[in-house]
């Protein structure tokens, strides 16, 4: 049923009785004060004005009412029904009361948020799409190539090799989309067991040596010696990923700075390159899913990475810091909680 309709009714009749309840109740004080005998013939003409003040009483008071609550909540619910269509611009303005006003500023953060998902979201689809054609494509003509009876060896072993790389490209972005999922899905971390953490960034450091090396990069490594507490899987994709970044964006032969320590309750890792850095703007999106700061895809990666780090530091009740400029280099500052168990 319209509560625009049922709204005055029910003032109209409340009010009605209310009136018709306090002059019953005010007769009989001035009956027995005054000793006149209770006749409840006089209270019957008054009835007609009492229903004429309710009336008008109800409809001034749902007029207000609808003004006040009534209309802000059809917008309102407007307004959510455009979002559940995929309406991600709408807006809403309801500043006639406090509580309004705020009820519309956290409908318009929600609004906000979906919209940038959303955007976040599309640009990963095309995103994804140029990743997964790209060695696709590479895949399918090479393998055609290979039917030519008349390829040298050099030539065979050439295309074999391009079609092994291209299949790490899909291995790769797979495993980065199945961690992405995995790491969501977590509330807490389990498994977990003391370990020495330096030499487990030793290791990642020494799988990722060819892709250093073909740089010629020179890396300053200083360790301390810390035995963490944690899930070492989980852990172990945070560095790889890190350092993979640092030596993605660095250019050929110059210096990557990794140090771990520790300061009272918290032990830092730090991984400092001299690479083209990071924009102003690009910084507080850097760690959202799918996001990319380049958009020209001269370098590999599908901004899944840094969100899987995020979400795992998260997950350790860590913070990760970000300190760059545009062509000056990139600094990641990791923080995570930890007792010395010596």
């Amino acid at each position: 049923m319209n509560l625009n309709v049922i709204l005055p009714i029910v003032i109209f009749i409340i009010l009605f009785l209310v009136q018709v309840i306090m002059s019953f109740i005010m007769f009989l004080i001035f009956s027995f004060a005054t000793g006149t005998p209770v006749n409840f013939h006089f209270m019957i003409p008054p009835i007609p004005l009492l229903l004429a003040v309710s009336l008008l009483a109800g409809l001034l008071l749902t007029a207000l009412l609808n003004q006040i609550i009534l209309k802000p909540m059809t917008t309102l619910v407007s307004a959510i029904n455009e979002l559940a269509k995929g309406n991600f611009h709408v807006r809403i303005h309801m500043d006639t009361v406090e509580e309004l006003t705020k009820i519309s500023e956290s409908f318009n953060r929600m609004s906000e948020e979906l919209e940038n998902t959303e955007i976040l979201r599309t640009d990963f689809i095309n995103n994804f799409s140029h990743e997964f054609k790209t060695p696709l494509a590479s895949l399918k003509g090479f393998a055609k190539l290979l039917k030519n009876p008349d390829l040298t060896l050099e030539e065979r072993n050439e295309y074999l090799d391009i079609i092994i790389q291209e299949t790490g490209r899909l291995s790769t972005l797979s495993k980065n989309i199945l961690d992405l999922s995995k790491v969501e899905k977590m509330c807490i971390i389990t498994e977990k067991l003391p370990y020495n953490l330096a030499e487990q960034i030793r290791r990642c450091i020494l799988l990722l040596e060819p892709k250093w090396s073909a740089k010629s990069l020179n890396l300053d490594i200083d360790l301390e010696e810390i035995t963490f507490n944690g899930n070492q899987g989980l852990l172990n994709q945070v560095w790889m990923n890190l350092i993979d970044n640092a030596i993605k964006f660095s250019p050929n032969g110059s210096d990557i700075r990794i140090s771990l320590s520790h300061q009272e309750r918290n032990l830092i890792f730090e991984i400092e390159d001299h690479g083209c850095g990071i924009s102003e703007e690009a910084i507080p999106h850097i760690f959202d899913k799918f996001y990319q700061g380049d958009t020209s895809h001269t370098t590999e990666g599908n901004g899944i990475g840094l969100a899987v780090v995020s979400r795992i530091i998260t997950l350790c009740g860590g913070d990760i810091r970000v300190i760059s400029n545009s062509g000056a280099g990139t600094l990641m500052s990791v923080s995570l909680p930890w007792r010395d168990s010596r």
